[in-house]
């Protein structure tokens, strides 16, 4: 149990309590004014204690800085370095600049909140989030770790949690057979990637990571297993965002053309590389062959993404179920896909209605008119 002990100091008595932690190491707390106050905290101790909730004082002093760059490093080893790096830029340049001097038992929900707050005002809701996760995910470690009781920026019992932005979803751009052709014919030697992407559905990093071994042109598959994302001004090749492979059909028009492509390569080369051999890079600027292209189509505003948002459209309007459309995108799930294009199947709704009038009218008798 604890003990409580008088003691002078140049302005008066004091009080301190000592007691035990969990792991019985003998500590103390002294500067209690009052006996009253130091049986108070002596009496919160003890229950906390009991109820497995004592956190050490000495741990709650502890800063975000320290517990910041082994937070980071222990999500290298599970994450994808594509995936990484945006977490330790998020950390380097937002959360420890605010957080990294401040101790885990000064931060309070309300500060986190208006620190949310003052970085929508310069960045997207996208960065936003993603930079409130680090701190938050941090302060978790924090509390699993016995050195804080609750999560600040998560909040406690029925006390709300952080509010974040939302994110505001792009409308999709959707390119008719006749866009895609007039585009295609504009990139000159890139059109058969463009017929790629708006055709299979693959993803940017998906097509350009793809290699001569990845085509059975006799069965009209590709097979999908790799993605080459930019990380900086390096190009990091891992797996497909689902760490899944998976089998996309190519349509036969397009078997010739892939076939030329294959033409003097090997079965480990890339189908699409840059000038050096090496994986083609993200064309971001209106200086690149991309928007080049799109302009001299004179075709909608579109980005690489939306010619696989433009190979779900034309898959749906040929007939594809939205089964057969997750697989083809590499979507976790179908709720995911109608999610995502939720908009491709109006006409669905209408089919319900129709199908609902054709069995009232086949099973209910018709009314007789009123006299």
């Amino acid at each position: 149990m604890a003990t409580i002990e008088p003691y002078e100091t140049k302005s008066g008595r004091r009080y301190q309590v000592r007691y035990r932690t969990p792991d019985h190491k003998q500590t103390k707390r002294r500067g209690f004014t009052t006996k009253r106050d130091a049986q108070a905290f002596a009496n919160t101790v003890e229950v906390s204690k009991l109820r497995g909730e004592y956190i050490s004082p000495a741990d709650g002093r502890r800063t975000v800085g320290e517990l910041g760059p082994d937070w980071l490093e222990r999500q290298r080893g599970h994450l994808k370095r594509s995936t990484w790096a945006p977490l330790e830029v998020a950390w380097r340049l937002r959360v420890e600049p605010r957080w990294g001097d401040v101790r885990l038992v000064d931060i309070r929900p309300t500060d986190v909140q208006a620190w949310v707050v003052e970085l929508g005002e310069t960045v997207g809701a996208t960065v936003v989030i993603r930079t409130f996760g680090v701190l938050a995910s941090i302060l978790d470690d924090a509390v699993r770790d016995r050195l804080i009781l609750a999560n600040p920026a998560r909040g406690v019992g029925k006390t709300a949690g952080t509010r974040l932005p939302r994110k505001t979803r792009k409308r999709n751009v959707y390119l008719t057979h006749t866009q895609v052709d007039q585009f295609a014919a504009a990139t000159g030697e890139w059109s058969t990637l463009v017929f790629m992407l708006a055709y299979c559905g693959l993803r940017w990093g998906e097509a350009t990571g793809l290699r001569v071994k990845d085509l059975d042109l006799l069965r009209k598959r590709a097979t999908v297993d790799e993605n080459a994302v930019a990380v900086g001004s390096e190009i990091i090749v891992g797996t497909t965002k689902g760490h899944k492979r998976r089998t996309v059909p190519l349509p036969a028009f397009l078997v010739p053309m892939l076939a030329v492509q294959c033409e003097g390569k090997v079965r480990e080369d890339l189908l699409f590389p840059d000038g050096d051999g090496r994986h083609l890079p993200r064309p971001h600027n209106i200086s690149g062959w991309f928007d080049k292209g799109v302009q001299a189509a004179d075709i909608p505003r579109v980005t690489p993404h939306d010619l696989r948002h433009t190979a779900a459209s034309l898959a749906v309007q040929a007939g594809a179920n939205v089964k057969a459309l997750q697989r083809m995108l590499g979507h976790a799930s179908a709720a995911m896909t109608l999610d995502v294009y939720a908009d491709l199947f109006d006409d669905d709704l209408d089919a319900v209605g129709a199908a609902l009038d054709h069995a009232r009218e086949a099973s209910v008798p018709k009314m007789c008119p009123p006299a």
